[in-house]
C-alpha cells in the first residue's frame, strides 16, 4: 500500500502544481527554468509517481473492502467507459466540436473513468487510486473553468476521430486489453 500512496502523492502533487502554478510574468517557473528543463523534471517526477502508483496498486491486491459496490455499478461502469474514452481522445485528436464545447474533455473523461470505477470497486486500493483521479479532475475543473481555450475553427474530423477510435479502443479494452494490462477481466455481471 505504501508504494500506491507514495506514487499517487508524487503523481498528483506534480500535476496539481503544474495546473495551479503561477503563470504571471516573472513568476512562471517554467519560463524561469526553461521549457526543456522544467518539462524534463516534471516528466521524471510524474512518470516515477505513475510507475509507483500502478505497481503499488497491483501489490495492494487483495485489499480491504471499504464498501460494497451496488450490483448495477458494473453495468453503469461499462456504459460510462465509452464516453470517457471518447472524451480522452477528443482532447488529443484534431480540434473538433466536442473539444470546443467542453473545453476540458480530458478532465471530463478522467472524471467519468474514475467515477465509473468507483461504482464497480469498493476496495481500499481502488478507492485511493480512482478517488485520487476523481478529486484531481474536480479540483482542476473548478480552478480552470474560467480559462479561455485558444479559438480555432472546429472540424467534424476531430469528432469522428474521437468517436470511431474511442469506440474501437473501448471494444479492444473490453475484449483483451483490460485483462492484459490490469490483470483482471472486465466483468459484465456482478
Amino acid at each position: 500500500m505504501y508504494f500506491l500512496i507514495a506514487g499517487t502523492a508524487l503523481f498528483f502533487i506534480t500535476h496539481l502544481y503544474s495546473s495551479l502554478r503561477s503563470r504571471a510574468a516573472g513568476r512562471d517557473i517554467r519560463v524561469r527554468m526553461g521549457f526543456v528543463p522544467y518539462m524534463g523534471l516534471y516528466s521524471l517526477l510524474a512518470g516515477l509517481g505513475f510507475v509507483l502508483m500502478v505497481w503499488g496498486y497491483g501489490l495492494a491486491r487483495p485489499s480491504a473492502v471499504i464498501y460494497t459496490p451496488p450490483g448495477w455499478g458494473v453495468h453503469v461502469t461499462m456504459a460510462l467507459m465509452l464516453p470517457a474514452l471518447i472524451l480522452l481522445l477528443a482532447a488529443y485528436g484534431p480540434y473538433g466540436y466536442i473539444k470546443q464545447k467542453l473545453k476540458h474533455p480530458m478532465l471530463l473523461g478522467i472524471l467519468l473513468w474514475s467515477f465509473a470505477h468507483l461504482l464497480a470497486n469498493g476496495e481500499l486500493n481502488s478507492l485511493i487510486l480512482f478517488g485520487s483521479f476523481f478529486a484531481y479532475a474536480v479540483i482542476v475543473l473548478m480552478v480552470t473553468r474560467g480559462r479561455v481555450v485558444a479559438v480555432k475553427k472546429p472540424g467534424i474530423i476531430g469528432d469522428l476521430y474521437a468517436v470511431i477510435v474511442g469506440a474501437l479502443l473501448y471494444f479492444v479494452f473490453v475484449k483483451h486489453l483490460h485483462e492484459l494490462m490490469i490483470g483482471l477481466p472486465v466483468m459484465v455481471s456482478p
